[in-house]
């Protein structure tokens, strides 16, 4: 199966800001089977699927690791994203990783005074080391616990696409979805924004169920692919985990002729690496287990999918993985027809845009 990962966008169908309610996105229906495409609306979704369908999200929660800050030794403007916590050098508690840009050489150690989201000074951070792939390690002179200095002080990590990066107030809901619960994403899973509580409880008493993963999407997911063969370009690894609960819920659904629709490309590659996991021993495999570890699954044309029966997605930047796990799920050629479509017909693109639901 032949894949691409260029096409031109206008620069006026990239949304900046999501629609008012959510579940009035346009849904562009994909059907693999018969090779259709047709026009619906997310608030559709309770009469696009069936009962005992299995909606599958991620329920991981977009930290506001934007940070802002001063080089104290030259004045100079200084931007972060916090990464994670990692062992100090001393193995005695808890440093930042982040990467970071600026004007001028970074020289470790440097100080940098944080502002908040008023650009206010609040508490100084150390860059200390810089470690591979662009990043550093970093010390805050502060002895609160990260997350709650990052809800205190940080930003919504928004996409550079939208609005250059530059968060406003509405952002802080509009860039987390309704069922998001565990911290650890440095981006949203953009096509689980569509839900809205009143959709969800649409969807239930349709007797649509409902299960979740966690994977914790990081920076790497915007990585574009720069080489000539795709098959070469190195891919991030990203935390994820699937519940023996989930695992449970999956196969039940499987028993009773139910299908697995997965909320977006970080559920997709979730469940395909767990069900990618060792065969369990023939005496426990009467209870599906769970899975979590870390995963750099990289899925593009051909791939054999052996977990999930429907994909809803949103529109995909060019030469990106996103775009080629969708080509893997949709076929190349009708998936570029439906980009076609979906420019011709002014579908609003990216994070804050339309989706598609692949059948």
């Amino acid at each position: 199966m032949e894949s691409w990962i260029d096409y031109h966008l206008p620069p006026d169908l990239v949304a900046q800001q999501p629609l008012a309610n959510r579940a009035d996105a346009r849904l562009m229906v994909v059907d693999r089977r018969r090779g259709a495409i047709a026009h619906h609306h997310i608030r559709d979704l309770p009469r696009l699927l069936r009962p005992e369908d299995r909606l599958v999200m991620n329920d991981t929660k977009v930290l506001p690791a934007g940070l802002r800050g001063v080089r104290q030794w030259t004045g100079g403007r200084w931007q972060g994203l916090f990464l994670g916590r990692i062992e100090s050098i001393d193995g005695k508690g808890t440093d930042w990783k982040l990467v970071c840009k600026t004007r001028g050489r970074l020289k470790a150690p440097e100080p940098i005074m944080l502002l908040d989201r008023e650009n206010r000074e609040t508490i100084r951070l150390w860059l200390i080391e810089r470690l591979s792939a662009g990043q550093w390690r970093a010390h805050p002179e502060s002895e609160a616990d990260p997350m709650a200095l990052l809800e205190a002080i940080g930003r919504v990590p928004l996409p550079p696409y939208i609005r250059g990066g530059r968060m406003v107030d509405a952002d802080v809901q509009d860039y987390q979805t309704v069922f998001a619960r565990n911290p650890g994403a440095v981006a949203a899973p953009t096509a689980g924004l569509h839900f809205t509580r009143l959709l969800l409880a649409a969807l239930k008493n349709a007797d649509i169920r409902f299960s979740s993963i966690t994977l914790h999407v990081g920076m790497g997911t915007f990585r574009p692919i720069v080489v000539e063969d795709p098959a070469e370009h190195p891919m991030h690894h990203e935390w994820a985990e699937m519940t023996s609960t989930t695992a449970q819920e999956l196969a039940a659904t499987r028993a009773v002729g139910g299908r697995i629709v997965a909320v977006g490309t970080t559920v997709v590659r979730t469940l395909e690496t767990a069900a990618a996991q060792p065969a369990q021993p023939a005496s426990e495999r009467s209870v599906p287990q769970g899975w979590s570890g870390d995963t750099n699954l990289f899925i593009r044309p051909p791939y054999s999918f052996q977990a999930i029966d429907m994909l809803l997605t949103n529109f995909h930047f060019p030469r990106t993985t996103l775009l080629l796990l969708v080509q893997a799920f949709g076929g190349s050629q009708l998936i570029r027809e439906a980009y076609e479509e979906a420019i011709r017909e002014e579908y609003r693109f990216y994070s804050y845009g339309d989706a598609m639901l692949i059948l």
